[in-house]
């Protein structure tokens, strides 16, 4: 993803032209000749802006040609985006995608687009989860100890109560005392009662966020734990394993040949055949085996207390299962023939760090697709080599 390639100048003039910027930078043609030129000192500031945005039409222009993208309102804004580093989140996995040799497709950056935008959510709405949780701890706190004072208070308050009434005979005051003592008794026993209500309502506040929190880590598409999800899995996952000596391996899974489908079956049918796969991926998940969908037809699995061969069998054996089955387009009686995945695995603790490990199955995943697709590779040194 080179954004100055000389070899791509020619076509990003027609972008230029396009957005009227002219044909040519500067030096390129005789616009740039002396004559009748402004006064550098009054257009100086202006002519920096102006190359500045012939820089960036450019860099866009030889992006979208570079990677072969259709030109659309859409392409252009995403592609703006990438290569001013508006959106910090979308230019990231597109870096991802060029490292790993994948191709940048209209489709796949329409998908990243709405999984940066998604990220980008997450963070936000669990940084105000966060402050809420916290928030609605602490009153949770003060008003579990103030019920708990006024309870003690009041049981305090009703022996005295008693025991002005056995002497109520000394005098009126007493007698005064006693019945002032009740009505400071039932206050506080409504006080109590309030308190009461506001602890099963803040208990029923904190259900509601933690099922909102549930929602916001599931796939809605597949049922699946989402790639937000899955990140803080991998990083609890791995401190586990760490700790306990256990091994720990990841996966990437792809399904094989999807924009096939998309194109054939059509988008609902796409997503069937998505969920269908999730179903068959799912069936392998435990409380040591997690499957989560990572975006687009990518799907991730973690396998703790298996190494790698252990975890192979298990993932193979899956695809096997899948690759036997024969998927019928419902809504037209039309077969999808067989549907397949390929997969990448890594040994997480082989790695420096959770994201190596990843970006080690990513790259076994992109040799099993090279090597014909419907088959899991097991990256090693040879591997990462080829790679």
């Amino acid at each position: 993803m080179t954004a100055h390639d000389p070899n791509l100048a020619h076509g990003s003039r027609g972008i230029l032209s396009w957005f009227g910027f002219g044909a040519n930078r500067r030096g390129d043609g005789p616009e740039d000749e002396a004559a009748g030129a402004p006064d550098p000192e009054e257009h100086g500031i202006e002519d920096r802006r102006q190359r500045r945005q012939r820089d960036i039409l450019h860099d866009v222009g030889s992006f979208l040609l570079t990677h072969h993208i259709e030109v659309n309102p859409f392409t252009l804004a995403a592609a703006f985006d990438i290569m001013t580093g508006a959106d910090a989140t979308l230019a990231r996995l597109v870096e991802e995608r060029v490292q790993s040799r994948l191709s940048i497709t209209t489709e796949w950056l329409e998908d990243a687009a709405r999984s940066a935008d998604r990220e980008d959510r997450m963070a936000t709405l669990d940084a105000l989860m966060a402050k809420l949780e916290a928030s609605i701890e602490e009153f949770s706190k003060t008003t579990t100890e103030a019920r708990s004072a006024t309870t003690e208070y009041s049981s305090a308050l009703e022996a005295h109560v008693g025991e002005l009434e056995q002497v109520s005979k000394a005098g009126a005051v007493i007698a005064e005392l006693a019945t002032i003592a009740k009505v400071m008794l039932d206050r506080t026993r409504e006080i109590e009662q309030q308190m009461n209500r506001s602890e099963l309502e803040t208990k029923a506040l904190q259900d509601s966020l933690e099922e909102a929190r549930r929602k916001a880590n599931i796939d809605h598409l597949t049922g699946l734990p989402n790639r937000g999800a899955f990140e803080t899995l991998l990083q609890a996952e791995h401190a586990a394993a760490v700790e306990n000596g256990e091994p720990l391996c990841v996966a990437f899974c792809d399904i094989d040949h999807f924009k096939r489908v998309n194109d054939t079956h059509g988008h609902e049918a796409g997503d069937r055949v998505l969920r269908s796969v999730a179903q068959s991926l799912a069936k392998i998940s435990d409380d040591r085996c997690h499957v989560a969908r990572h975006g687009g037809e990518e799907f991730v699995v973690l396998f703790r207390g298996k190494t790698l061969d252990e975890a192979w069998q298990v993932l193979n054996e899956a695809r096997e299962t899948m690759a036997e089955r024969r998927l019928i387009n419902r809504a037209t009686d039309v077969p999808f023939g067989r549907i397949t995945f390929s997969g990448g695995l890594a040994d997480v603790l082989a790695y420096p760090s959770p994201r190596a490990a990843l970006k080690a199955a990513d790259d076994a995943l992109y040799l099993a697709k090279g090597q014909g697709r419907n088959r899991v590779i097991k990256a090693d040194g040879e591997i990462q080599a080829a790679a």
